[in-house]
Formats: C-alpha cells, sequence, structure tokens
C-alpha cells in the first residue's frame, strides 16, 4: 500500500487536461438522445401521440393498443440510433438507480432472427422484489416484484462505451402493490398537492386546473485523482475519509470559491455537461465552491419529477464520466474533515397551467393575495410536520454536515427575508378574528410598498436556514448531496397537499357562515401566521443562541439518523401518509426499517474500515518509524552520545507509543461494542447503539491516528494525505 501512494502522485504529471473536444452549440445535442419533443411526433400516429400526451397530462391510463403503437414507435427511434438492448430505468431504496437490459433480438420457433419490442415490454417487467431493500414487505422466497413504465418520464438513451441503451424510466412495487421505490410515492405526492394546488387557486382564478410542483437542484460534488482515491481504502469502499490530519492550508483563504476553474476539472465538466445535454438535463451553472476541489452544477428548474429522474441520472454519468479523465467524484456529505461538506439544496416553486408562480409576489390586490396564501401555507405546512422534514434528509452522512459551518443545522425553520416579514407582521396584527367591512383595506395589501420591484430579489439569502425563501422559491438547504432529491420533495409536496386541503375546508367553513371570501381567506391566514410563527428565524442558524432560543419555542433539533427517523411512524405521520394516500401504514413501516438498516449498515461498514486502516496501514507505518527512532538512539549512544542527543527522539518515540496502543485499545474497544450491538434483534435499538456506543469510537481513533501522521516520516505513511488530495491535480 505505501507504494501506491508515491505512485499516485508520480502518475500525476502525466495525466491528459483535455481529453474530449466538444464544439458547436448545446442546442445542437440537446435532448438528442431522448423520446420527446418532436421525435414523438415523428414516430407516432396522431391518435397514440394524443394518447401519450393525454396519459403525461392527466394520469389516463393507456389503452393496450396505445400502448403497442408508441412501444413500436420507441424501438423504431432508438434502433435508428443503433440502441441493441432496453431496460426498464428504475429507483430502489438503495439509493442509487437499477437497471437490468434485455436484447430486442430473439428467435421465432423457426428460428428466424428478429428484433422485438411490444406494449407489454413497454409498460411492465419483473425484477426480483426480495433482492432489493424491502423492510420485510417480502422474503426471501417471495420474489416477485414488477416495474411499470412512467409515461410523464421520457425514456432515453445511455450511451456506455460503443453500447446503447433504451431506458425507460418506472415505478418499482412488490407483487402485492407496495412501493419499493422513490417514484412511485413521489408521483402520488405530486398528484395529491395538484388537486388540493387547484382547488384553493380556484378562489383566486377559475380557469387554473393544473398545478405542477417545479424543482431546481443545485448539486454539490468533489473531485479527486483517481489513483490517489484508489490508495485510500475509505474513499473507495466508505466515499468519505475517515482519517486525515488537516493541512497548512484548507479554505481559510477562501480563494477557490467562483475562482478560475482548474483546466482538469473544466475538461470533466465539459465532458459530463455534454453527455446530460444529450439525455435532456438541463444543466446551466457550473463553478468551484467553498472547499479546495470542490465543485457546484445546476440546471434550469423542471417539474419535480423530471428533475429528480435528471438528477439520480446525473449522479450516474457523473460517475462514468470520471472514470474517462482518471478522477473520482465524490458525492458524500462530508468526504473531508474540516472543510466544507457538500449539499443538494433542493429550490422549489409551484407553477400553474395558466403560466403563474404561485410563490411570485404579483402586481395587483388579487394576485398578492393568491401569492400570499401559497406562501403562508408553505411556512405553516414546515412548521406542522418539521419532524417528518428532518426525517426526509436524514441519513449517517449527512449527519457528519448538518450544524457544520457550512451547512444548516439540525433546527427546522424559515426564513422568509425582511420585508416579508414585515407583510405577515402587518396580517397578524392587522386582521381581526372578527373581520369587518372597514378591514377590506388589508386585502389590498400593497407588497410593493415592502418589497422591491426586482422580485427575484427581494430577501437577503440565508445560507444558515434550512428553508429559506430566495424570491420566488423556497430553497431547502439540508437535503444531502448523495441523496435521492424524491425523499424530500415527497414529504414537502405531501405536507403541503394536507395543509392547502386543510385551508380550503377552514376557509369554506367561514363563507358558509356568511364571511366574504377575501376575508375568509385573510382571517385562515392569520391564524396559520400566528399558528406557525415560532418556526420564523432571520438570524444566524450557525450560532448556538439559537439553540438556546429554538428550545424556547419548541422547535426539535434531532441531530442524530436513528432519532430522526422516528418521525415516520408517528401517529401524525401515519394520518399524514394514509389519508393522503401516499403510503399505506404497512409500506411506512417498512421504509422506517429500511432506513434504520441502511445506517447500521453504513455505519458498520466504516467501523470496519477504521478497523483495517489502522491496523494494516495506520499502526505498521507508526511501527515502522518508531522502531527507525529505537535504532537511531541506539546509534549515537554506542557512539558515545548521551541522553541530551537523543531527547528530541525518545519524546517523539514515546508519543507516538502512547497513540499506538491508544489506537489499538480503542480498535478492539469498538469490536467489542460492535459485537454487543450485532445481537440485538430491534432494528431502532440496534441503529442507536451504532450511533451512541460505536461512531464515538471513530473520532478518538481518528484523533490518535492524525497526530500519528503528524508525527511519522513522510516517506513512510501510506495514505495519500489531504493536502495531495485536495490541492495536486
Amino acid at each position: 500500500m505505501q507504494s501506491l501512494r508515491f505512485k499516485a502522485l508520480e502518475g500525476l504529471a502525466g495525466v491528459d487536461s483535455t481529453l474530449t473536444e466538444h464544439t458547436g452549440k448545446i442546442t445542437d445535442v440537446f435532448g438528442s438522445n431522448v423520446f420527446s419533443g418532436k421525435v414523438v411526433r415523428e414516430y407516432l400516429s396522431d391518435e397514440a401521440y394524443k394518447s401519450l400526451q393525454n396519459s403525461v397530462k392527466n394520469g389516463t391510463k393507456l389503452e393496450r393498443k396505445m400502448s403497442e403503437q408508441i412501444a413500436s414507435g420507441m424501438k423504431a427511434w432508438a434502433m435508428k440510433k443503433g440502441v441493441t438492448h432496453y431496460t426498464h430505468w428504475f429507483q430502489p431504496l438503495t439509493g442509487t438507480t437499477a437497471e437490468k437490459h434485455d436484447s430486442f433480438f430473439t428467435l421465432k420457433g423457426d428460428g428466424t432472427a428478429l428484433e422485438t419490442f411490444d406494449g407489454d415490454a413497454l409498460v411492465q417487467q419483473e425484477p426480483d422484489a426480495s433482492s432489493f431493500p424491502n423492510g420485510g414487505l417480502r422474503a426471501t422466497f417471495e420474489a416477485r416484484g414488477y416495474t411499470a413504465w412512467d409515461p410523464s418520464s421520457p425514456a432515453f438513451i445511455l450511451e456506455q462505451g460503443y453500447g446503447k441503451t433504451l431506458c425507460i424510466p418506472t415505478i418499482f412495487v412488490a407483487y402485492t402493490g407496495e412501493s419499493l421505490d422513490y417514484k412511485a410515492p413521489l408521483l402520488k405526492a405530486l398528484a395529491s398537492l395538484d388537486k388540493a394546488a387547484v382547488d384553493v387557486c380556484n378562489y383566486f382564478d377559475k380557469n387554473v386546473t393544473k398545478v405542477t410542483a417545479t424543482l431546481g437542484w443545485e448539486q454539490e460534488y468533489f473531485l479527486v485523482d483517481e489513483a490517489m482515491a484508489n490508495a485510500r481504502p475509505d474513499l473507495i469502499m466508505t466515499g468519505r475519509t475517515v482519517v486525515g490530519h488537516a493541512p497548512s492550508k484548507g479554505q481559510q483563504l477562501e480563494d477557490h470559491y467562483f475562482g478560475a476553474i482548474p483546466e482538469r476539472a473544466y475538461a470533466y465538466m465539459r465532458d459530463f455537461e455534454m453527455e446530460s445535454y444529450k439525455l435532456g438535463i438541463p444543466l446551466r451553472t457550473r463553478h468551484n465552491e467553498v472547499a479546495p476541489s470542490q465543485f457546484e452544477c445546476a440546471p434550469i428548474f423542471e417539474e419535480v419529477n423530471i428533475a429528480v429522474d435528471h438528477n439520480s441520472l446525473l449522479m450516474d454519468v457523473m460517475n462514468k464520466v470520471a472514470k474517462r479523465h482518471k478522477l473520482k467524484v465524490l458525492l458524500h456529505e462530508k468526504p473531508f474533515a474540516g472543510i466544507n461538506g457538500s449539499g443538494k439544496h433542493n429550490n422549489w416553486s409551484l407553477a400553474t397551467d395558466t403560466g403563474v408562480n404561485l410563490l411570485a409576489p404579483g402586481k395587483t390586490p388579487k394576485t398578492n393575495l393568491m401569492f400570499l396564501t401559497f406562501f403562508v401555507n408553505t411556512i405553516k405546512a414546515v412548521h406542522d410536520y418539521a419532524d417528518l422534514m428532518r426525517a426526509s434528509i436524514a441519513s449517517p452522512s449527512n449527519d457528519f454536515r448538518l450544524g457544520a459551518n457550512e451547512a444548516p443545522p439540525a433546527i427546522i425553520s424559515v426564513f422568509t427575508g425582511k420585508y416579508l416579514f414585515e407583510v405577515l407582521q402587518e396580517v397578524k396584527n392587522r386582521v381581526n378574528n372578527k373581520f369587518d367591512e372597514q378591514d377590506e383595506a388589508i386585502l389590498k395589501l400593497d407588497l410593493h410598498r415592502h418589497i422591491p420591484e426586482l422580485l427575484l430579489d427581494n430577501t437577503d439569502r440565508n445560507r444558515t436556514s434550512p428553508f429559506a425563501f430566495t424570491g420566488n422559491k423556497f430553497e431547502f438547504r439540508a437535503v444531502g448531496s448523495s441523496a435521492n432529491c424524491a425523499s424530500a420533495m415527497t414529504v414537502l409536496n405531501t405536507i403541503m397537499a394536507k395543509t392547502l386541503a386543510t385551508f380550503k375546508v377552514e376557509v369554506d367553513a367561514l363563507i358558509e357562515k356568511g364571511e366574504k371570501k377575501e376575508i375568509a381567506i385573510m382571517q385562515t391566514l392569520r391564524k396559520y401566521i400566528v399558528d406557525s410563527e415560532r418556526v420564523l428565524f432571520e438570524g444566524d442558524g450557525y450560532s448556538e443562541e439559537w439553540e438556546i432560543e429554538a428550545a424556547k419555542r419548541g422547535l426539535p433539533n434531532i441531530k442524530t439518523t436513528p432519532q430522526a427517523l422516528d418521525a415516520f411512524v408517528t401517529e401524525k405521520s401515519t394520518k399524514l401518509f394514509t389519508e393522503t394516500g401516499i403510503y399505506n401504514e404497512k409500506e411506512l413501516h417498512a421504509r422506517h426499517e429500511i432506513l434504520l438498516e441502511d445506517y447500521v449498515k453504513k455505519v458498520q461498514i466504516e467501523a470496519r474500515v477504521i478497523g483495517d486502516l489502522a491496523t494494516n496501514n495506520i499502526l505498521p507505518c507508526a511501527i515502522s518509524y518508531i522502531n527507525d527512532l529505537v535504532g537511531n538512539i541506539r546509534g549515537l549512544k554506542e557512539i558515545g552520545l548521551g541522553d541530551d542527543a537523543v531527547k528530541a527522539q525518545k519524546q517523539i518515540a514515546a508519543k507516538i507509543a502512547e497513540h499506538i496502543n491508544a489506537i489499538s485499545e480503542n480498535v478492539q474497544a469498538m469490536i467489542e461494542a460492535r459485537k454487543v450491538a450485532n445481537k440485538l434483534t430491534d432494528s431502532r435499538q440496534k441503529a442507536i447503539d451504532y450511533c451512541e456506543k460505536i461512531k464515538p469510537y471513530f473520532d478518538v481513533i481518528r484523533y490518535h491516528s492524525d497526530k500519528l501522521e503528524f508525527l511519522v516520516d513522510d516517506k513512510k505513511w501510506a495514505l495519500p494525505k489531504y493536502r495531495e488530495l485536495l490541492f495536486l491535480r
């Protein structure tokens, strides 16, 4: 292992920073590998095209003969582009994507070879459901599960080497009908939100028939040299460095952020962007992030379901393209200690089929009241279900990031900005529970008295807030970089659907009592502001003062995943998800079980990696160096030099011996703690034990390891160091 580090360092000089040349306009290639738009129109009959469009827009079921026609057209298009295989592309609860390739090729009974792809193959396939995380929904002997085509997400062609595969986005369900993926509950949440939002929109505009949730994600990531990464077993096995002494220079000079993009990273970016454009992923932004070797890309907003698919697809593309450039892309939330981790900010909004962004202030009293309605309902939803919001972004890797100096705290709060905070206070203070005619002036709230004309910049940005309003959208900043956006989006859209549905019931009740519609809306909004104002926070979310204040307000501050996940199986959450039809109770408990198992397995892997590194890499390096010191001491004494001549060597040897012993003792203690935890049969208790009784050893072992890295001869240290991983390109 020792030689791998130095071979990697030597190999850096020979890396090609250009690789692939890209010329021409992005628009010439954008969507070229996607079965959408003009392509669909070209390959389908009018009847099939209209049927598909109706299914996408209204969720209607496709007739069998239509699916046959669509399959035929899709095959013709794919084969013309050199495709030989197809797959149902889905997102199981592993956190990655999944695909099983089948060939168009088949043999007839008489031996005739031909290519075929019928409606049945398009609509449904049968992967093994018991082999994916299922939380007890499927036993080993109950293998059957189904993938089912999602027509709202267009099929695409994935190129890998010289091969091309037609990928059909699908949901994944058990034989008994329970969802086993991220997409199925997300689609249900979006449908539920659409209905609830349209009902509320109709108070203001009867022409609104559809409301679409939109998402613009920001993907942060690190890039390191592949050979360097291969010399770090912890990076390969866990995605993060479990040991590593801080370099003399980190991010303290703030010189990497928005700096000139390094040539090798720039070549990689251009390459994965081009692959993404072919797949219809509308990337628009790229830049250096705060930490050294950290970068970000971001697309144009899309409908949530498409945006989630595109982000999952992008992470696959980024990993594949990185190999061409002999790079390793790190999507872990905290791959390096002491510098910024990575998030995936989810910018969320709502748009009507009449072209209105419901979270953008308007220019008339009517449109401003509609904006205020959806704005306040969002705050109320986050307030009422803050624990679920926290659970939706919980993971062992995100635990390292949340509450660190670059990420929002685990306390869920909402930032509105000065002007809108004043608006909320004005509504709260001026609207009476007995709203009479003379108070109708409040309906004509002049938001532009508070909000500058530049609507996109009507609030400052608060990077310490987990859920911040940023002008015409809310930014859920707490989502982790490796996460599937669907988890957070399913929860957010579900709680919004529930809150809007409740809002309509309450407003209708006031109208039935004789109140004017606008007055009933304002009364209900005032009530919601009063009920949820404790979740509003405009200050520094990193501060200790906020933790104290949040505790006084009764806001939850759940810092670890096992406790955060409890929110999924409370009576309140069960009622929410079952009433909205997103999950049944069995599915909900299965998800909880899956997430707990995932936590245990990932912490268990990290514990094993730390033990292996300590035993096979760190301690041998330290012991080898202490042997050199002992030999040096002995040699100096043999030539007649006294204790003063070997004083420093003795002190260093003593420190090294101290750290060696501490590592050895703590590794063994950690192993014993794992044995105890592994005997537990209750998943939640096992996760808590791994969190509270095993993870604490990580920091102790790391402390002593990092001290050894500082003391041991650099030539003897086997693992690439932070200064090499982060600064050498």
